[in-house]
């Protein structure tokens, strides 16, 4: 299968297909992470890679050329979409009390639905949070926790799906705690994560998949 996964700089999910040998590959507007797999990374506004055939490169310089995406799983920015951040736009009476937050959440409305809507893929996952009212996103498909999955955290995560079925739990475990507050601060409540994973590198740690849920997703949706 030919596979991407946009907006992903962790290379997560797109080290699952692989391993499976899939040609799947990462696209983030950031340079690879925790995998550095250059040769899968590509460098890019993942929405020029949706209308296919496309042509592109890669970090290592190499260049690629795809027909048709079998299979889309975006992982869309949800700073200004999700619900834990409603306290940052509305004041108590309800009122909007940051109009440049809410055009934000508007822009970031816009790409969540190019993702899922305007790919021209028969099979597509977005992945994000619970997200806010406000902005009238579609209903989300089914709802996954980390502990579903053999990761010990609480972190409720919607999924969109097109074409696709629900991710299947593939070994439930009793969660320790949440990895997410509710005021989306990264394990505020607990001491069980170093410190020093606070501060500037916290919002990829609030946003990373876990690896249980990249393998069940490359195991259940690589066989589509």
């Amino acid at each position: 299968m030919r596979v991407l996964i946009a907006c992903e700089e962790s290379q997560a999910v797109c080290t699952a297909f692989r391993k499976r040998g899939h040609e799947a590959y990462s696209a983030d507007i950031q340079h690879c992470a925790l995998y550095n797999h250059i040769e899968w990374h590509i460098v890019e506004d993942a929405r020029l890679l949706l209308n296919t055939p496309v042509r592109f490169q890669t970090v290592d310089a190499q260049w690629h050329q795809v027909e048709k995406w079998d299979l889309i799983i975006a992982h869309p920015p949800c700073t200004y979409l999700t619900s834990a951040g409603s306290v940052r736009l509305f004041n108590k009476d309800h009122t909007i009390k940051d109009p440049a937050r809410y055009a934000k959440g508007l822009a970031a409305k816009e790409l969540f639905l190019r993702f899922l809507e305007g790919a021209g893929c028969e099979h597509i996952a977005v992945e994000n949070p619970a997200p806010m009212h406000i902005f009238n996103l579609p209903p989300y498909t089914q709802i996954i926790e980390p502990y579903m999955f053999g990761e010990p955290w609480k972190k409720r995560t919607c999924l969109w799906l097109r074409g696709l079925p629900e991710l299947r739990p593939t070994n439930q475990v009793e969660p320790v705690a949440c990895w997410v507050d509710a005021h989306g601060g990264y394990m505020s409540r607990t001491k069980l994560i170093d410190k020093d994973h606070k501060g500037q590198h916290s919002a990829k740690m609030r946003s990373k998949t876990f690896p249980g849920i990249a393998e069940a997703m490359a195991e259940q949706w690589g066989n589509i």
